[in-house]
């Protein structure tokens, strides 16, 4: 049994105003809101990954200063067009709680095919910042709770 959290990153600036795309001040405070609120209800991460983007890095490392994981790097296949059927391989082997910290449309796609075996249906509607928690029992995938920054 696991938990694996998919997070989409937070409000990023346009590519015109900054070509990084760093986090917006209110992408930083959705996501400190909803880390914090995690932290306080003991939600334990072990490994947080993240594409590697400016504004996944940003989210990512936010959400580690609240939930103190083992390991926060960067790693492939996490860009907004991949494929998810690689981290469907990756979180069936998986035996610690995760989080990936992305984009659109992936994080869509993932936890589609991880919910309903179709990446293609869209059944979860992201926000920036929010964190949907994903439980992991004998291979199949649940959804275990929901948390945006809009209901905080």
């Amino acid at each position: 049994m696991g938990l694996i959290f998919l997070v989409q990153h937070g409000e990023a600036k346009s590519k015109e105003e900054d070509p990084e795309r760093h986090l917006t001040e209110k992408g930083r405070k959705d996501a400190e809101k909803v880390a914090k609120f995690l932290a306080e209800r003991n939600i334990k991460i072990d490994k947080i990954y993240h594409s590697g983007k400016t504004r996944a890095e940003e989210t990512a490392f936010i959400y580690a200063k609240y939930l103190n994981p083992q390991i926060v790097e960067k790693r492939e296949n996490l860009n907004p067009l991949d494929d998810p059927g690689y981290w469907l391989d990756a979180l069936k082997k998986e035996d610690k709680d995760i989080m990936l910290v992305g984009h659109l449309p992936f994080l869509s796609r993932l936890a589609s095919l991880l919910l309903v075996g179709d990446s293609e249906k869209e059944i979860i509607k992201f926000e920036y910042a929010g964190c949907i928690c994903i439980l992991k029992e004998n291979n199949e995938f649940k959804i275990k709770f929901l948390i945006i920054p809009s209901v905080l």
